[in-house]
């Protein structure tokens, strides 16, 4: 009889166990579950009005190698719908051992190079070119692109409206250019328009900062003046965007504005990519997560809570991992004590809301019959993806050019 008590109670602690490790889940599920309700399309600003555009953009292409596709992305650039002498491209030819200064000049546009070995990195481009339009006075707002980018003709126009309107710091939506060269990439431009088409979208209705994703930014140039741009990190755009937030700025979504870039297609390629980022991430994590908590009650701001947040919640694989691993032990525990497990309702409420939120990305693309056939990939997905976190993501700032291609050859 003691035994049979005995047993029943360790049965017991391990319901309870399961229930209290499904609550950073849940609160994860709840989160990404309001910005699933809460997204939707808008209807494009007016970017092409009959006021006459007035800012003048200094567009900015940092590039470490790039000479294979520097030209492409310059005249997509120089090919937008804006008038010309309102506008130049900056290629920052940064550390570059190719010939990328010399296709850029040849392309149009106008070319800094950067020779810095030690200080070297996306950020540093960055910091570099913005001090560079800064001390020039010509430009009321600086734009970024990434090397490997094509861009919609409507790209200054949009931004244009929202200066006028009085946005200071601005993300254009970020897709995939040529998306349907296989599976991998397919599955990359569904987890775009989560970040984007449903996680940006919601955070643009709720009135807060939608985030940096470092290709398509736009940022007044009072505002690098008042918050110099000082992000040096392997992920800069994340840390600049909180940086912005802590500052008071609001990062809007410019949902009509769209930028396409280059994933990498080859395994190989994308396991260095995504370690180098989720290293990044996690370190961001780990110096900003309790500081915006803190400052968000203390201000009274939801924009530095939302933006804690949007860093603590797990990468979607793992909430996916996660969600499925504790219905199925929940559902065990259960056939094994033969009485309902509570560690069964958190578990299931986890699984439905982030289920929620991949299905509106679904309908996001545009393509949901589509979208829900590439799923049928997600597990294999996942289980790289988990791989990849155990690796090792770099010397911190240090800029790794990815093998890409654009042209639909690279492995599945």
């Amino acid at each position: 009889m003691t035994g049979l008590v005995v047993r029943s109670a360790g049965l017991v602690a391990v319901d309870v166990l399961l229930t209290l490790a499904a609550l950073p889940f849940l609160a994860a599920a709840s989160y990404v579950t309001v910005l699933a309700l809460r997204s939707r399309r808008r209807p494009a600003a007016d970017s092409a009005s009959a006021t006459a555009p007035r800012s003048r953009f200094a567009v900015v292409v940092p590039a470490h190698n790039e000479e294979v596709g520097i030209a492409r992305t310059v005249q997509s650039l120089l090919g937008v719908d804006y008038p010309a002498g309102q506008f130049q491209v900056i290629v920052v030819a940064d550390n570059c051992t190719d010939a990328t200064a010399q296709q850029a000049e040849a392309a149009g546009a106008t070319v800094l190079v950067r020779d810095e070995p030690d200080r070297r990195g996306k950020g540093y481009a960055l910091t570099h070119a913005f001090d560079e339009v800064l001390s020039a006075a010509k430009s009321d707002a600086v734009v970024v692109v990434d090397a490997d980018t094509s861009v919609s003709p409507n790209l200054l126009r949009a931004f244009d409206a929202r200066l006028r309107a009085g946005a200071e710091a601005m993300q254009a939506h970020y897709g995939v250019r040529d998306s349907d060269q296989s599976w991998r990439t397919r599955l990359v431009q569904l987890g775009l328009t989560l970040f984007h088409g449903v996680r940006s979208s919601a955070r643009e209705a709720l009135g807060v900062s939608c985030g940096l994703r470092g290709n398509g930014m736009c940022f007044d140039v009072a505002l690098l003046r008042r918050v110099p741009h000082a992000a040096y990190s392997i992920v800069e755009d994340l840390e600049y965007g909180i940086t912005l937030g802590l500052a008071g700025v609001r990062v809007h979504y410019v949902e009509d504005a769209k930028v396409s870039g280059d994933m990498p297609t080859s395994s190989q390629a994308s396991r260095s990519q995504r370690a180098r980022w989720e290293g990044g991430r996690r370190e961001v994590t780990r110096r900003y997560a309790w500081t915006l908590v803190s400052a968000a009650f203390s201000r009274r701001d939801r924009m530095l809570l939302d933006l804690a947040l949007d860093l603590l919640v797990p990468p979607l694989s793992t909430l996916v991992a996660a969600a499925v691993l504790g219905v199925l032990l929940s559902i065990a525990l259960a056939v094994v004590t033969g009485q309902f497990a509570v560690a069964l309702v958190p578990w299931v409420a986890t699984a439905l809301g982030t289920a929620l939120y991949i299905l509106r990305g679904c309908f996001m693309t545009g393509n949901v019959v589509r979208a829900l056939g590439d799923l049928a990939w997600a597990p294999a997905f996942m289980a790289w993806k988990l791989t990849v976190r155990t690796a090792r993501a770099g010397r911190e700032g240090e800029w790794v050019r990815t093998s890409r291609t654009s042209l639909g050859k690279g492995d599945t």
